[in-house]
Formats: C-alpha cells, sequence, structure tokens
C-alpha cells in the first residue's frame, strides 16, 4: 500500500484536523517511476564571507553584491571579500532600489544614495520619514506612511512639498511601495491603489481609477514582487491576515486554513515586522514568508502542477523550529546568497548538504490518514523509498518513525540507519510496526546528517478483521 508523504495531517485538541507540511524538506512534484513525487532536503547554508554586524537585506546592482550589515553599507566580492562602504544608521530591515547610477537605501526611516564611490544622505526636510522608497521613470518614490513623495528629476537629493501625492481612497495608512509594469502600487493596511505617470508640474501620478483593491498590507516588508505580480500578507477590513496574489481589481488568496491558522498564533504586531522575499531556480518559484521562528514557503510552480497550494516550513533549529539562518537571498555571481539574521555571517545556498553554517538542523515530514474502515490491521513493515548514501564519509546517520491514533499523541520512536556514505541501495524499513483499529498516522524525523530524498511511503499491513456492514 502506498501512502501520501507530500502533505500530512495531525488533529489539535479543538477538535480539528490540520495540515502538516514537510519542515526542512521540499517538494518536488516530478513523476520518477516511483510516484508522483518527493521531497529532497532543502538547501544548506555553508560560510561565504563575514560581514561588520547582522545581517540588514541585500541587492545584486550592477553586478555587485551590495548588504547592510549592522549599520554598514558594504559590498561582497565574488571571493567573499567585505568592503565597508559608509554607514546608513541603525534600524530594521532595510530596503533598497537603483537607477541607472544609483543604489537607493532605505534604513531606520532615512535615505541613502550610494553613487559608486561615494554615499550619499538626502537631508532635505521635505522629505519627511522614510518606510520605503522605489525607483520610478526616473524617480526615487518614498512614503512616510501618508504621503507618497517623489525627488527632483534633475536632483535626486531635493524634494518639492508641492509635489507630494497621497493614497486616500481609504483613511488607512501606507505600508509598502511596489513598481510591478512601470505602474506604483501603494499598499496600504487595508487597500491597494494603481498609480500611472502623467506628468504634469505637481505630482506626476494619478490613481487609476477601477483598480483599487479592498485588501492591504500589514506592513513595510511583507510585500513582493511574485510569479508576474504582487504577494502580500495581510487582509480588508474586520478580516483576519492571509497571503494572496494581486490580480487585476482584486486579491487571490494563496494560503491555505493551515497556514492561515499559523498566521493566527501571531499578533498583528509580530506579524507586521514579517519579510516576504522570492527565489526562483530549478524550476521552483518560491516566496518566502518570513517569521520569528519559521519561514513559510510557497511554490507557485509546484502548485499549478498539482493544482493545490503547495507548502513547506524552513527553519534552523534541531529539534524545536529556530528563525531561519538565511534572509537578503540575493542572485550574485551565478550563486545563491543569504544574509544571517542572527550573526555576521554571509551564506552561499548549496544542494550538497543540508547543514547551516556546519550546524546540524532537523526535518519531518508526516502521512495522511490510513483508514481501514472500521478494521483493525496489522502493520507488519514500512518502508521508505529514498536516495540514501549521500553522506559525509564516516557519518551513520539514522531515521525515526513515530505514529498516532489520534493525530494528537503519539507513540515512542523507532530508527532505523539511513546508510552510510555509498550505500546507495540502502533498504529503509521498519518492521513489526504494531496495529491499528481503524485509523492511524506516520510521521518520520531525521537531521541534516540524513541528507536523503524521500520518494515513497510503502506499509505492509494487514487485516484483522471485518466490522458487519463494510463488506
Amino acid at each position: 500500500m502506498q501512502v501520501p508523504i507530500i502533505g500530512g495531517i495531525y488533529t489539535d485538541n479543538g477538535p480539528d484536523f490540520r495540515r502538516a507540511y514537510p519542515r526542512n524538506m521540499v517538494p518536488v512534484p516530478v513523476d520518477q517511476g516511483i510516484s508522483n513525487g518527493y521531497l529532497r532536503p532543502a538547501a544548506g547554508i555553508v560560510q561565504f564571507g563575514v560581514g561588520p554586524g547582522t545581517d540588514r537585506g541585500g541587492i545584486n546592482w550592477k553586478g555587485t553584491m551590495y548588504r547592510v550589515m549592522g549599520t554598514k553599507l558594504v559590498s561582497v566580492s565574488s571571493t567573499g571579500a567585505v568592503t565597508t562602504l559608509g554607514d546608513v544608521g541603525s534600524g530594521g530591515q532595510v530596503i533598497m532600489d537603483y537607477s541607472f547610477d544609483r543604489l537607493a537605501i532605505a534604513s531606520g526611516g532615512r535615505l541613502y544614495y550610494w553613487t559608486g564611490s561615494t554615499l550619499q544622505q538626502v537631508t532635505d526636510p521635505d522629505l519627511g520619514a522614510v518606510l520605503d522608497v522605489i525607483w520610478v521613470d526616473g524617480y526615487f518614490m518614498t512614503t512616510d506612511g501618508v504621503f507618497l513623495v517623489v525627488t527632483e528629476l534633475n536632483n535626486p537629493l531635493a524634494v518639492n512639498p508641492l509635489k507630494y501625492g497621497s493614497s486616500e481612497a481609504d483613511p488607512d495608512p501606507v505600508k509598502s511601495l511596489l513598481k510591478l509594469r512601470n505602474e506604483v502600487y501603494a499598499l496600504n493596511r487595508y487597500t491597494i491603489e494603481v498609480f500611472d505617470n502623467i506628468g504634469g508640474d505637481n505630482f506626476p501620478f494619478q490613481r487609476i481609477e477601477g483598480a483599487l483593491i479592498p485588501r492591504g498590507c500589514v506592513g513595510p516588508h511583507a510585500a513582493e514582487l511574485f510569479a508576474e505580480t504582487i504577494a502580500f500578507m495581510g487582509s480588508g477590513r474586520n478580516e483576519a491576515i492571509s497571503i494572496y496574489l494581486v490580480a487585476p481589481g482584486n486579491a487571490v488568496p494563496i494560503a491555505t486554513r493551515e497556514i492561515e491558522q499559523i498566521l493566527a498564533t501571531y499578533s498583528e504586531e509580530v506579524l507586521a515586522q514579517s519579510v516576504l522575499e522570492t527565489k526562483v531556480d530549478k524550476g521552483h518559484k518560491h516566496l518566502l514568508v518570513h517569521l520569528p521562528d519559521q519561514t513559510l514557503v510557497y511554490d507557485a510552480a509546484a502548485s499549478q502542477i498539482v493544482q493545490e497550494p503547495v507548502w513547506f516550513t524552513l527553519d534552523s533549529g534541531l529539534g524545536a523550529r529556530a528563525q531561519y539562518r538565511a534572509r537578503g537571498i540575493v542572485r550574485c555571481y551565478d550563486k545563491w546568497f543569504a544574509g544571517d539574521p542572527t550573526s555576521s555571517n554571509i551564506g552561499e545556498l548549496v544542494d550538497d548538504v543540508s547543514t547551516h553554517y556546519g550546524d546540524t538542523i532537523g526535518w519531518e515530514f508526516g502521512t495522511q490518514i490510513l483508514y481501514a474502515a472500521g478494521n483493525g490491521a496489522i502493520m507488519h513493515e514500512l518502508e521508505l523509498a529514498c536516495l540514501p548514501g549521500r553522506v559525509p564519509l564516516g557519518d551513520d546517520p539514522v531515521i525515526w518513525t513515530s505514529y498516532s491514533l489520534d493525530g494528537e499523541t503519539w507513540s515512542m520512536e523507532r530508527a532505523t540507519a539511513a546508510g552510510r556514505q555509498g550505500q546507495r541501495s540502502k533498504r529503509i524499513a521498519w518492521r513489526m510496526q504494531g496495529q491499528m483499529r481503524h485509523w492511524r498516522i506516520q510521521k518520520f524525523r531525521g537531521t541534516s546528517d540524513a541528507h536523503v530524498s524521500v520518494a515513497r511511503l510503502e506499509a505492509a499491513i494487514e487485516p484483522l478483521f471485518t466490522r458487519p456492514g463494510n463488506g
């Protein structure tokens, strides 16, 4: 009997059936002859460089990686050498965008430009606080939460207060700005408005009537360009927070019920500090939703293939979840790099290991319910069809399994060897796995030492009896 492993089930004391998404295992919807899809280890993080402080964001500009680390703007070479370019002050996550000749950095409510040789702060008092910045049609546009502010075309260090704009369809504050197809999207707390450049002597952008979306964004970093549109975390008025994609005049939810239940465990104040970013690579289109103790990941490409939302989670913990240590992901020098929100590390994302800076992390996935329609059964054997034997020389990792008859309490774990280096035909199986009365859930976990992909779970089950009427 083949048991689905891409998405599991558990229960809570609600009572409620809940989805159990793979942890640190990436669903890949590829039919390889064993199953219609498999789970592979999430990318590992290896040391690439060390900066002057905790990472606050990065960007690729003119083929060079720039990051803000601590209070410093730095460049990072293809060899990992870090050069400090100047000071942009303290603050949380930064936002960067660029024109032809300037890199703009919004840091701690201030705006800076890096010209390639000089770091400048915009000190015009008419600028106000800078929560976000984009470059569009020759202007740098910022917001202080109330107004849309553009710099002068011939002098990006100057601001004319007669050229302020506003997003006034609803009296909700502006949270974020994004440019899509050369139109400006003002993501307010409960609404999204779209602006087009019409020129003129005053504020050069005009609201596109009919493009209003009656849902908005929860925080300045909770929106990102994704899958040829905009993904954002937010809600409409008097709605719970969810995750959406922008559609013409509408917002389409991509969060499942389980994702919304996870988001509901965080306060809006915490969710307002969340960070969304994207990573498109190897047939995946990943939207990463960074939360304090985990990162939720949506795969748009896989979701299109299987015709339902595909989610999984990432974190840097071993047993318990811990903050994911890859943030500010940048494609540069033909590789993927990320900063570490917990240290001054700069990391490279790789597939040959799944450790994080040499630290062992945990992974886990569960099954859907094995239902015997009221029958009892003996579980003679469970076997995972895997790709073993791809571990460092000398390692002898194990994989644990446990089961639940109610979805909430779990049996003692049983371990089996996952295969040493070169043992690529190793069979990963558990025998004499007890009984089930009418239904059962299985759960598997391991560590990054067991660097395996899993294609299928096969269960050998013997029915014990048949209840009257079950035929």
